[in-house]
Protein backbone atom coordinates (compact mmCIF):
# COMPACT_ATOMS: atom_id res chain seq x y z
CA UNK A 1 0.00 0.00 0.00
CA UNK A 2 1.33 3.44 -0.91
CA UNK A 3 2.35 5.70 1.91
CA UNK A 4 0.28 8.88 2.15
CA UNK A 5 1.99 12.23 2.31
CA UNK A 6 0.18 14.97 4.20
CA UNK A 7 0.84 18.69 3.76
CA UNK A 8 2.84 20.38 6.54
CA UNK A 9 -0.08 22.68 7.31
CA UNK A 10 -2.38 19.68 7.85
CA UNK A 11 0.18 18.09 10.20
CA UNK A 12 0.61 21.34 12.16
CA UNK A 13 -3.16 21.80 12.44
CA UNK A 14 -3.66 18.23 13.64
CA UNK A 15 -0.98 18.66 16.34
CA UNK A 16 -2.47 22.02 17.36
CA UNK A 17 -5.91 20.42 17.62
CA UNK A 18 -4.49 17.81 19.99
CA UNK A 19 -2.59 20.43 21.98
CA UNK A 20 -5.56 22.79 22.31
CA UNK A 21 -8.12 20.16 23.31
CA UNK A 22 -7.27 18.80 26.76
CA UNK A 23 -10.04 16.20 26.76
CA UNK A 24 -9.11 14.78 23.34
CA UNK A 25 -7.23 11.56 22.72
CA UNK A 26 -4.81 10.71 19.95
CA UNK A 27 -7.06 7.93 18.70
CA UNK A 28 -10.15 10.16 18.76
CA UNK A 29 -8.55 12.96 16.78
CA UNK A 30 -6.90 10.53 14.37
CA UNK A 31 -10.24 8.85 13.70
CA UNK A 32 -11.93 12.21 13.18
CA UNK A 33 -9.26 13.29 10.69
CA UNK A 34 -9.12 9.92 8.92
CA UNK A 35 -5.47 9.18 9.72
CA UNK A 36 -3.70 6.42 11.62
CA UNK A 37 -3.14 6.81 15.39
CA UNK A 38 0.54 6.07 14.92
CA UNK A 39 0.86 8.80 12.29
CA UNK A 40 -0.67 11.42 14.56
CA UNK A 41 1.42 10.19 17.51
CA UNK A 42 4.58 10.60 15.46
CA UNK A 43 3.61 14.15 14.48
CA UNK A 44 2.83 15.01 18.11
CA UNK A 45 6.12 13.58 19.36
CA UNK A 46 8.04 15.37 16.59
CA UNK A 47 6.45 18.65 17.69
CA UNK A 48 7.61 18.01 21.27
CA UNK A 49 4.09 17.77 22.70
CA UNK A 50 3.66 15.23 25.50
CA UNK A 51 1.02 12.59 24.83
CA UNK A 52 -1.70 12.41 27.46
CA UNK A 53 -3.48 9.28 28.68
CA UNK A 54 -5.64 7.58 26.07
CA UNK A 55 -8.83 7.15 28.07
CA UNK A 56 -11.55 9.67 28.67
CA UNK A 57 -13.09 10.03 32.11
CA UNK A 58 -16.41 8.22 32.42
CA UNK A 59 -19.58 10.29 32.21
CA UNK A 60 -21.02 11.11 35.63
CA UNK A 61 -24.62 11.30 36.66
CA UNK A 62 -25.90 13.53 39.44
CA UNK A 63 -26.01 11.81 42.83
CA UNK A 64 -29.36 12.12 44.62
CA UNK A 65 -27.85 13.85 47.67
CA UNK A 66 -25.93 16.51 45.72
CA UNK A 67 -25.85 19.99 47.27
CA UNK A 68 -26.49 23.06 45.11
CA UNK A 69 -22.78 23.98 45.33
CA UNK A 70 -21.76 20.51 44.18
CA UNK A 71 -24.26 20.61 41.36
CA UNK A 72 -22.95 24.02 40.26
CA UNK A 73 -19.37 22.74 40.27
CA UNK A 74 -20.39 19.62 38.32
CA UNK A 75 -22.31 21.64 35.75
CA UNK A 76 -19.45 24.13 35.31
CA UNK A 77 -17.12 21.23 34.70
CA UNK A 78 -19.51 19.82 32.11
CA UNK A 79 -19.77 23.20 30.37
CA UNK A 80 -15.96 23.34 30.18
CA UNK A 81 -15.91 19.85 28.63
CA UNK A 82 -18.53 20.84 26.07
CA UNK A 83 -16.66 24.04 25.21
CA UNK A 84 -13.48 21.98 24.66
CA UNK A 85 -15.41 19.64 22.39
CA UNK A 86 -16.88 22.57 20.46
CA UNK A 87 -13.39 24.07 19.94
CA UNK A 88 -12.12 20.69 18.80
CA UNK A 89 -14.94 20.29 16.28
CA UNK A 90 -14.47 23.82 14.94
CA UNK A 91 -10.75 23.20 14.48
CA UNK A 92 -11.40 19.83 12.82
CA UNK A 93 -13.83 21.51 10.43
CA UNK A 94 -11.17 24.09 9.49
CA UNK A 95 -8.58 21.35 8.96
CA UNK A 96 -10.96 19.31 6.79
CA UNK A 97 -11.86 22.35 4.71
CA UNK A 98 -8.17 23.11 4.15
CA UNK A 99 -7.49 19.47 3.27
CA UNK A 100 -10.42 19.41 0.85
CA UNK A 101 -9.09 22.53 -0.89
CA UNK A 102 -5.60 21.03 -1.05
CA UNK A 103 -6.73 17.70 -2.47
CA UNK A 104 -9.20 19.34 -4.87
CA UNK A 105 -6.25 21.29 -6.29
CA UNK A 106 -4.44 18.02 -7.07
CA UNK A 107 -7.22 16.67 -9.28
CA UNK A 108 -7.27 17.28 -13.00
CA UNK A 109 -10.99 17.20 -13.69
Amino acid sequence: MARKTYPAEFRRDAVELYRSTPSATVSGIAADLGIMDSTLSAWIKAAGVPIRGQSRPPARSAPPDETPEQELARLRSRVAELEDEQRKLATERQILRAAAKYFAGETNW
